[in-house]
């Protein structure tokens, strides 16, 4: 017997909204302009970055609750749709959207690691997400975990790479010590990456294991006193 759709399903959204596997560019540019923006916002402000991370904890619990809200209200999720449906996916028609995770994992960083470990493992989630996924969808022959592959995942590993690299550069004491520190943080952020293969939103496993890892990594190769 065939089962019974939704009352409330429009299947004209269909053609509007991207499947994971899809290349979805314009969803990565909002992603990383998005993160850049805030991102640039924290670095000129002379707030601690707890503060932020009560503002993004605010935007994480709003968007939550938005999304609670517009499930049960039919007009106001197909309003959503209209507006935001270029930038969601099809999972995200009628349960939870990236934003909230996005918020919630950057606000979990910026409460509880050292200022410059919580920024680079923001950056890890604002650059290296998209990278990786872009690689995977392009170029992801080799499959490391469902809808995870090795292409993904190396692009992913030198994008985390790289960004510690030079932040470290900038903003600690020069030394061979950085080079090890950052080969192993940017493995650390292609694992924590890889991880959301587990119906784990990569939105909250990149910024939070990211950040766990290099807080646990300066303990043995110290950067940041």
């Amino acid at each position: 017997m065939a089962t019974l759709q939704n009352q409330n399903y429009d299947s004209s959204f269909d053609t509007v909204l991207h499947k994971r596997s899809d290349l979805h560019m314009l969803r990565k540019i909002w992603h990383i302009s998005i993160g850049t923006a805030c991102l640039i916002t924290v670095l000129r402000s002379s707030e601690p970055t707890f503060f932020w991370g009560k503002v993004t904890m605010g935007i994480a619990l709003a968007g939550f609750i938005f999304d609670l809200v517009r499930k049960k209200a039919p007009a106001l999720n197909k309003i959503v749709l209209k507006v935001m449906g270029p930038l969601m996916r099809r999972s995200e028609r009628e349960g939870m959207t990236g934003l909230p995770f996005y918020a919630l994992g950057c606000s979990i960083s910026l409460f509880f690691f050292q200022r410059d470990i919580a920024l680079m493992s923001c950056m890890f989630l604002i650059f290296a997400d998209p990278i990786s996924s872009f690689f995977g969808v392009l170029y992801g022959k080799d499959k490391l975990l469902p809808n995870k592959s090795l292409q993904g995942a190396v692009a992913g590993f030198f994008t985390c790479y790289l960004i510690c690299l030079f932040y470290l550069v900038n903003t600690a004491t020069i030394g061979t010590h950085l080079l090890i520190f950052s080969i192993i943080a940017g493995l650390i952020g292609a694992l924590s990456e890889l991880i959301s293969a587990f119906n784990i939103d990569d939105n909250l496993t990149i910024p939070v294991i990211s950040g766990l890892g290099m807080t646990l990594l300066n303990h043995f190769i110290v950067v940041y006193q």
